[in-house]
C-alpha cells in the first residue's frame, strides 16, 4: 500500500507517494547522510533524468544500498552468496594474498 507525504523539494512542497518500506529506506539514508527526506529528495530531483520523481527516488535507493553493499558486508551480517568469494573476502581481511580456492 502507497504512502503519500508533502516533502519540500526545492524550496517547493509536493506530495510523493512511496510503499512504506521506500519511505523507512529514504529516512534511513537521510539519516546516515545527516541530511532531511526533502533534502535527499532535492538532490535527487535536480540530477533525474525523464523519469518520474518517485521512479527517480526508488532508482537512489536501490543504488544507495548497493553501493554499500559488499562482499565483506555481507560476511560480516552472515549471510549472501558465494561461500567461495566469502572465504576469500575472510582471507583478505586476514592478509592473505588472493589464494586459490
Amino acid at each position: 500500500m502507497l504512502q503519500s507525504r508533502n516533502v519540500m523539494i526545492s524550496g517547493r512542497r509536493t506530495s510523493i507517494r512511496l510503499e512504506p518500506e521506500m519511505w523507512e529506506a529514504l529516512q534511513e539514508i537521510a539519516r546516515r547522510e545527516g541530511r532531511s527526506i526533502g533534502e535527499v529528495a532535492s538532490l535527487i530531483d535536480a540530477q533525474r533524468h525523464g523519469s518520474s520523481l518517485t521512479a527517480a527516488i526508488r532508482v537512489f535507493i536501490v543504488s544507495y544500498f548497493r553501493a554499500a553493499a559488499t562482499d565483506d558486508g555481507h560476511a560480516h551480517a552472515g549471510h549472501g552468496g558465494d561461500p567461495r568469494r566469502e572465504r576469500t573476502s575472510r582471507q583478505r581481511r586476514r592478509g592473505f594474498a588472493e589464494a586459490p580456492i
